[in-house]
C-alpha cells in the first residue's frame, strides 16, 4: 500500500507540473530550474521542451546515484521520463489561450504543489530539484532557498531571449512556485536536526 501510494503521488505530481508548464509555454513565459532553462532553450533550437527537459536532466543522474541513492535515482528518472512525455502529449492535444498574467500565477503554483508531492516522496524533477534535495538532506538547507537562486540564474538567461513583458510576468510564477514550496514543504525527519540530548 505504501508504495502504490508513493508512486501515485509521484504520477499525480508529474500531472500538476506539466499542466503547469504547459500554461506558461502557451504564454511563452518560465519557470525556475531545469524546466525553466528548456523553456529558454526552445527559443534557440528546434527540439520540443520534452526532448530538451529529459536531455538536459542526463548529466543529474550521477550526482542523485552517488548522493541521494539508487532509490531516489530511479523515482526521479521516472518523473522525468514521465512529465517529457506528458509535455509532448499536451503540447500536440491540448491549445490553450490564456492572460500571460492568469497563465503565470497559475502555471507557477501548480508546479509547486506538483514539486512538493515529489519532494514527500523521495523524488525530484532532477537539476537544480536534485541540488536542492540534496543540500536539504545534507545540511538542512530549505529546498525553496536553493529554487530562488535557481530562479536569479533562469531569469538573467531569459533576458537575453525574451521581452521585458514576458520576464516580469515570468517573475509571477517564479514568487508562486517559490512561495508554495516554502509554506507547504515539509523537510522529512531524516533531515530535521533532533534536539540536544535526544537518542
Amino acid at each position: 500500500m505504501k508504495t502504490t501510494h508513493r508512486w501515485l503521488s509521484i504520477v499525480e505530481g508529474c500531472l500538476l507540473v506539466a499542466l503547469g508548464i504547459h500554461l506558461l509555454q502557451a504564454s511563452h513565459l518560465l519557470i525556475s530550474g531545469t524546466a525553466g532553462l528548456g523553456l529558454v532553450l526552445i527559443q534557440v533550437t528546434n527540439l520540443s521542451f520534452g526532448q530538451l527537459f529529459f536531455l538536459l536532466n542526463l548529466p543529474f543522474y550521477l550526482l542523485a546515484w552517488w548522493t541521494l541513492g539508487p532509490g531516489f535515482t530511479l523515482r526521479t528518472f521516472f518523473a522525468i521520463a514521465l512529465l517529457s512525455l506528458l509535455s509532448e502529449l499536451m503540447s500536440r492535444f491540448m491549445v490553450l489561450t490564456i492572460h500571460p498574467l492568469l497563465a503565470s500565477a497559475l502555471g507557477g503554483l501548480l508546479v509547486g504543489f506538483g514539486l512538493i508531492l515529489l519532494f514527500r516522496h523521495q523524488a525530484s524533477l532532477g537539476g537544480l530539484n536534485i541540488l536542492a534535495v540534496y543540500l536539504e538532506r545534507r545540511f538542512n538547507w530549505h529546498a525553496s532557498i536553493t529554487l530562488l537562486i535557481g530562479d536569479l540564474g533562469i531569469l538573467i538567461l531569459a533576458l537575453a531571449l525574451l521581452t521585458p513583458s514576458q520576464v516580469l510576468a515570468s517573475l509571477l510564477a517564479f514568487m508562486a512556485l517559490t512561495s508554495v514550496v516554502k509554506r507547504y514543504h515539509r523537510p522529512p525527519a531524516w533531515a530535521v536536526p533532533k534536539p540536544a540530548g535526544a537518542g
